[in-house]
């Protein structure tokens, strides 16, 4: 079960004084009466706010902060500081944006800075890689920290011996999926697509645009580009099925490898239907069909071993 359900049950326990049992019957009875379109997460989170209990203002560690969080209060230490980038607002008026890589002792996720005094610090040098800061007032989106003009964003005097600087992949059931989570799962593949094709420059591996006299590179220029290939799957593993996205490495990790020969690639593409296996990746929001889709980074087969030991336990 995950970890963050878990927390979320013992703070309601602590703060209302009801028994676990009751509190996880009155988790599932919203997931009931919402048909089961919400997380065991987002539940609790309903049932805590029903009983008068706010996750607002108190200040988390990484892993407690959860989707849909407003008023996020935490304290890490910048890990990674990503170049501000400019651009023209619908209004046509020039802003700023700034990501970071936000840790503490237990996990590490994304913040963005919206505000122009915010990334004034980081531009004065008063703040980067390696300084420990504090966030008041941030949001939760898409599990990442925002902050906007109402947010607090300063350094803190917190020092940290030991962050989590890996990424952190938390193995979930797809009914839990939540977008921006890095997540493993196993699952079966019910259905596969057709590949799509395109083109890469083989210097920065961004895609290459077709012109009449060869393909173009926004930086090299005229390139030799690489073609590539993404291929749209389905996984189901028992709660839920996902639509997915594979790229190049990973289709020949599954024996697809044979592009170009349309009876060969029906071959290779029904061999794969009803393989179970471990997937990692991302979740995020496709954009075309406004429904969450995960890109696979990784697959491997499963270990019966491992998976049995872990059923005994």
């Amino acid at each position: 079960m995950d970890g963050n359900y878990e927390k979320i049950l013992d703070k309601i326990a602590k703060s209302s004084g009801l028994e676990r049992s009751e509190i996880e019957r009155r988790v599932e009875a919203k997931r009931a009466k919402l048909s089961g379109l919400i997380s065991l997460e987002g539940a609790s989170q309903i049932v805590a706010a029903e009983l008068g209990i706010s996750f607002e203002n108190e200040q988390l560690k990484i892993d407690e902060l959860l989707s849909g969080m407003r008023k996020v209060h935490v304290v890490g230490r910048i890990i990674k500081l990503f170049p501000i980038r400019s651009f023209t607002t619908k209004k046509g008026d020039a802003s700023k944006v700034c990501n970071f890589m936000l840790a503490d002792d237990t996990s590490n996720i994304k913040c963005v800075l919206w505000d122009t005094n915010h990334i004034s610090l980081i531009e004065k040098g008063e703040i980067e890689e390696g300084t420990s800061v504090e966030i008041i007032a941030g949001s939760m989106r898409d599990n990442e920290i925002h902050l906007g003009s109402f947010s607090e964003f300063k350094k803190s005097d917190v020092v940290f011996e030991n962050v989590m600087t890996e990424k952190v992949v938390k193995e979930k059931e797809i009914k839990n999926f939540i977008v921006g989570e890095s997540v493993k799962v196993r699952a079966f593949i019910v259905a596969a697509y057709d590949p799509k094709f395109f083109y890469v420059c083989p210097e920065c591996k961004k895609k290459a645009i077709k012109e009449e006299e060869g393909f173009k590179c926004a930086t090299h220029g005229t390139v030799a580009a690489e073609k590539r290939a993404l291929m749209n799957i389905v996984l189901d593993d028992g709660t839920e099925t996902m639509r997915s996205v594979m790229f190049h490495e990973r289709l020949e990790d599954l024996g697809i490898n044979d592009l170009d020969n349309a009876e060969n690639l029906i071959v290779q593409k029904n061999a794969v239907l009803g393989k179970e296996m471990n997937f990692s990746g991302n979740i995020r929001m496709n954009s075309f069909f406004n429904t969450p889709e995960f890109t696979i980074e990784s697959i491997e087969p499963v270990n019966l071993d491992s998976l049995i030991q872990k059923l005994e336990k």
